[in-house]
């Protein structure tokens, strides 16, 4: 009986799926860059000021790691202060190869990937 019209609850899921698809058609007519960005600071995809940031990140995570596992290992073995050094040049080593591969752009991309053409053409010769 009640087929011919929609329920209740129909109603303002079709007025949000108009609402999301007027908006995706908006966001794709704009730019990205424009469209996510929240000032000036935070402008281009190559901005010094996002690489600065991760940059010092990376390095002081990767020692901050790296001298907590030194710390707990002369902790645990009564060692002071023999796994700090250790660990502590481990941390600068991992910090300096992550920063390496941010300065360079290694290891941006993620999931699979179709080769392309020229990759396929060097696998047969």
């Amino acid at each position: 009986m009640s087929e011919g019209k929609p329920s209740e609850g129909e109603e303002p899921l079709k007025d949000l799926d108009a609402r999301l698809r007027h908006a995706r058609e908006d966001w794709r007519g704009s730019e990205p860059d424009k469209a996510l960005s929240s000032g000036p600071a935070f402008g281009g995809e190559n901005n010094g000021f996002k690489v600065a940031l991760r940059v010092g990140v990376e390095m002081v995570a990767a020692l901050v790691v790296g001298v907590g596992i030194g710390l707990a290992l002369d902790r645990w073995l009564d060692t002071t202060p023999w796994f700090l050094v250790v660990f502590f040049f481990l941390g600068a080593g991992a910090g300096i190869l992550n920063v390496y591969r941010a300065a360079a752009g290694i290891g941006l991309g993620s999931g699979y990937r179709r080769p392309t053409a020229d990759e396929n053409e060097s696998k047969t010769d």
